[in-house]
């Protein structure tokens, strides 16, 4: 946990202990855009919808894909959340995507189509993606696009066949 208010670190130090917690949390009294944050593989928040948005680029440029962001009370802008729960206040989730925008090449042995080497163009909003397909000789249809963390996956429909594609961002 990381405050501003020395006297909330001291709260949160007396409410882990209670908790029996306190080998597996860690509070900073500090500013938390000073902070790196790249060693943390959840970020809860509270803070007010501003602040929130001040802070979002940090999270998405120093967070590894993966990271959970969990917020209290708060969206994040236009980043639409993974998802949203109602326990008295909305409760807000996402996770840190990869970038994955861009131009990438896919080679695949594929069962009864042979060799195939797609161009992929791949445009990305937050965990969003819309990913082209192509060779030099068609387009050709990609459904079911998902992108959570570095966990990329999507169906390229290849003549009378769909050929489902799963991997890593690294």
């Amino acid at each position: 946990g990381v405050d501003i208010d020395p006297g909330r670190i001291a709260e949160s130090h007396a409410n882990a202990k209670a908790a029996g917690v306190t080998a597996r949390v860690e509070f900073v009294h500090g500013n938390l855009f000073d902070l790196d944050l790249s060693r943390a593989s959840v970020v809860t928040m509270y803070l007010l919808p501003d602040i929130n948005l001040k802070l979002r680029p940090k999270l998405l440029a120093t967070l590894k894909p993966g990271t959970r962001v969990v917020s209290h009370a708060f969206p994040m802008g236009d980043w639409k959340p993974d998802r949203l729960v109602m326990v008295q206040r909305n409760i807000y989730y996402w996770t840190v995507p990869a970038q994955v925008a861009g131009r990438w090449k896919l080679e695949a042995d594929l069962p009864g189509v042979g060799m195939r080497s797609y161009e992929l163009e791949v445009r990305q909003k937050y965990q969003e993606i819309e990913p082209f397909a192509k060779t030099e000789q068609r387009n050709y249809a990609v459904w079911e696009p998902r992108l959570e963390g570095a966990a990329i996956s999507f169906v390229i429909v290849d003549g009378d066949l769909a050929h489902r594609y799963e991997g890593q961002v690294n």
